[in-house]
Order: C-alpha cells, then sequence, then structure tokens
C-alpha cells in the first residue's frame, strides 16, 4: 500500500488531480501494483479525505495530545516521539497531527513502522495541497544512516 501512496505523491500535485477511482485502478495496475494493494491505498485515501473535512480547525494551536493506552500500543514510541517532534518544530499543527493519528491508526498491525508514519505525514500533507519545508522533506526522505553531520 505504501508503495502506491508514494507513487501517487511522486506523480500526481494533489489529491483532486488524481483521475476518478475507476481510471486511476487501472493505471495503477498498468503500473505492476496488485489490485489488493491498489484496493487498500485507494480505500485508505478516502478515508484520509474524510479526516482531512473532520479534523482541519477543531484542534486549538497550543492543545496538548494525550495518547490512549490503545494508541501507544498501535503506533509505537518511535512513532509518537516522530509525531511530537514535528510538533514541536512548528511544521504539524494540531489538526494535522490528528489526522496523521487517525490515518496511522487505520494501518492494520503494530506498531507502525516509522517509515510508514513518514510517508502517512507526507500524505497528510498532500491531501491538504501543502508542502513541508525543505528541512521536514529531508526528515521525511533521507534515511539516518546517509545524513552527513556537520
Amino acid at each position: 500500500m505504501f508503495d502506491v501512496l508514494v507513487y501517487l505523491y511522486e506523480n500526481y500535485w494533489r489529491p483532486d488531480a488524481c483521475p476518478d477511482h475507476a481510471q486511476l485502478t487501472r493505471k495503477l495496475s498498468a503500473m505492476g501494483f496488485e489490485s489488493d494493494e491498489i484496493e487498500e491505498a485507494l480505500t485508505w485515501l478516502d478515508g484520509l479525505a474524510t479526516a482531512a473535512e473532520s479534523y482541519v480547525g477543531e484542534q486549538l494551536p497550543d492543545s496538548l495530545r494525550v495518547y490512549s493506552v490503545a494508541e501507544q500500543e498501535h503506533l509505537g514510541e518511535d512513532s509518537i516521539g516522530f509525531v511530537s517532534f514535528l510538533e514541536s518544530a512548528g511544521v504539524l499543527p494540531p489538526s494535522m497531527r490528528e489526522m496523521v493519528i487517525d490515518r496511522a491508526t487505520a494501518i492494520p498491525g503494530g506498531p507502525v513502522d516509522l517509515e510508514d508514519l513518514k510517508i502517512i505525514v507526507l500524505m497528510v500533507f498532500w491531501s491538504l495541497g501543502e508542502e513541508p519545508d525543505a528541512l521536514i522533506l529531508d526528515e521525511l526522505f533521507v534515511a539516518e544512516e546517509d545524513r552527513l553531520i556537520h
């Protein structure tokens, strides 16, 4: 599923630039993606659209997030730490944080792999038509072992 999401991010500026589900399914199939992977990604994206409608503007800028036990178990320590890092850096406002948490908890299994969470964060920005700044893109794309320390 995450490969499909990355493909969509790289090939479509915004969700509204994507063709309808039937045409997109055909295009993704032609690109070599499996049908169950495509269906899972499109269902997940529908949930992202719903989350975007319901969370934007609901949270106060200085709100505090307390994770339930179920969320802690599903997200895992690394993912919660990364979300907190993005919040403290001022790039993930509370409404987007809630979208990230909603979409991460929609992923079966757990805890959510940190690399998968980074794709989820990227897709939340994409769904809102926002592009994260260069430093955040670096954090989302460059593997930690490949970073240069100055």
